[in-house]
């Protein structure tokens, strides 16, 4: 495209009025005024007076040599000012004209970039494809494979978009979005857990691309791949400095997050207690913040802070499931420090999860509870509630049974008893417990022996617990 050096947008405008008022001898044509004025406009960023100028042009002057160029310049316009649909139709008509403008392959590129815009990802990968196929020394190549792999991102095609960001920064190591490149194919070979290829990548990015606006993001990915891939320490120094040189970034809560979360688990007692004191001052406040606090405090033995963490978990989050995690948590511990009622009201909480397993075990530690406190009409309706639910561990459903056989067999229901014995007896995979059970089950027979047979010898007094209690579930620590 031919290029007038270019001028100030006052000057381009000036132009334009002092030309419509001198001498039609002296004057340019209007077609020379109009092209002048519309190229100039576009190079000085007036794209909607480039674009009324150029749409005069293209209307008026259909066989003025400067067509094809106008018609892609215009298409420019359009999509500067962002009208993605106009463009996409100059850039179409200026495919039709019988000479090429711009650049070799630039109308194809150009349309590929308008149903890019447009979210057209396969029409575009198409067009882009065009464009590299066509001509592979095009100067518009680059951007063509560029455009082409972020085609494929969208489409969810992750291979070819990995394939194509890895020959766009084969070939063109150089160009000025490699730095995006780079990350972005870092970020796909994360996805698909190719982490060492993914490091090789990130850890020389601030050298290479010093400067670059996505520095920030490569290092927060950078901390986080080393964080979660055994290098617990190099990602917590990257981390930390990316909080410390960007406290406004979108991704600088997460970092701290994950700071916190990294010394919680592999720290010394100081990193610990400093992680502490970041997640319960974390700004918003989230459940997970709570939940790795409350973990802290357990593992620091500081049972005031563990009940603070608790106290705001449960009272900013009633209803998340780590909110039910922790209360299952605190229940299995107040039942073991023999505290039933508490047990009893944290169970109850924990039995509200949307989680079938975590319901199912705190459903089991009600009644277990309410057993001990001799209430056992509550106990068999918890017991029998875990029965109900569909997802739930043989161990659990089978330790429910036998609790309330128990409790049936307190309320003097020998039937009822004796149906919850017979099933743990038929069908538990626990040998101790179906045992138990069997023995159970004969003395409720016994029970329920015909009234003209010898009486019976009393039944031994059922003990309070079917069987040791197994030790309580390890809380998920995400």
């Amino acid at each position: 495209m031919r290029r007038v050096p270019c001028v100030p947008a006052c000057l381009a405008l000036s132009i334009l009025v002092a030309l419509s008022v001198v001498s039609p001898a002296a004057a340019l044509d209007e077609a020379d005024r109009l092209w002048l004025v519309g190229e100039r406009s576009f190079a000085d960023g007036l794209y909607p007076v480039a674009r009324r100028t150029l749409e005069r042009f293209v209307a008026q002057y259909p066989k003025d040599a400067r067509l094809p160029d106008a018609v892609l310049l215009l298409g420019k316009a359009r999509f500067k000012a962002g009208d993605a649909d106009g463009a996409l139709e100059a850039f179409r008509r200026a495919r039709t004209l019988s000479s090429a403008p711009g650049r070799s392959q630039e109308a194809r590129f150009w349309e590929a970039e308008a149903l890019f815009h447009l979210k057209r990802f396969a029409e575009a990968r198409s067009a882009y494809d065009d464009v590299v196929s066509t001509d592979a020394a095009s100067p518009l190549a680059a951007d063509a494979v560029y455009g082409r792999a972020w085609s494929d991102l969208e489409l969810k095609s992750t291979e070819p978009a990995i394939a194509g960001f890895r020959e766009f920064l084969r070939t063109w190591p150089e160009h000025q979005q490699a730095a995006s490149a780079t990350l972005q194919l870092a970020r796909l070979l994360v996805e698909r857990k190719q982490h060492s290829e993914a490091l090789a990548l990130l850890q020389p990015f601030a050298t290479k691309y010093g400067g670059s606006r996505l520095g920030p993001d490569a290092q927060f990915l950078l901390g986080w791949l080393k964080t979660t891939t055994g290098d617990v320490r190099g990602g917590a120094t990257d981390l930390r400095a990316f909080v410390a040189a960007n406290p406004g970034h979108e991704q600088t809560a997460a970092a701290k997050r994950l700071l916190a979360q990294t010394m919680a688990r592999s720290g010394d007692r100081e990193e610990m207690l400093e992680a502490y004191k970041v997640l319960m001052e974390q700004e918003p406040p989230s459940p997970d913040a709570f939940y790795s606090a409350a973990q802290i405090a357990t593992k620091l033995a500081r049972p005031k802070d563990q009940e603070a963490a608790w106290k705001r978990l449960s009272a900013e989050f009633p209803d998340h499931a780590l909110t039910q995690r922790v209360a299952l948590d605190r229940a299995n511990a107040a039942f073991q420090d023999k505290n039933w009622k508490g047990a009893t009201a944290l169970a109850q909480q924990a039995a509200r999860s949307d989680d079938e397993a975590v319901k199912a075990e705190a459903l089991l530690l009600v009644g277990e509870s309410e057993l001990k406190q001799k209430r056992f009409a509550p106990a068999a309706k918890a017991f029998e509630a875990v029965t109900a639910v569909k997802e739930v561990d043989t161990g659990v459903r089978y330790r429910a049974l036998a609790g309330l056989g128990l409790a049936r067999e307190e309320q003097q229901q020998w039937k009822g008893a004796l149906a919850a014995y017979e099933s743990v007896v038929s069908r538990s995979p626990d040998a101790t417990l179906r045992d138990w059970a069997r023995a159970r089950a004969k003395a409720m027979k016994e029970r329920l022996a015909p009234a003209s047979k010898a009486a019976p010898k009393p039944a031994a007094k059922p003990s309070a617990k079917p069987a040791p209690k197994p030790a309580p579930k390890k809380g998920n620590n995400s």
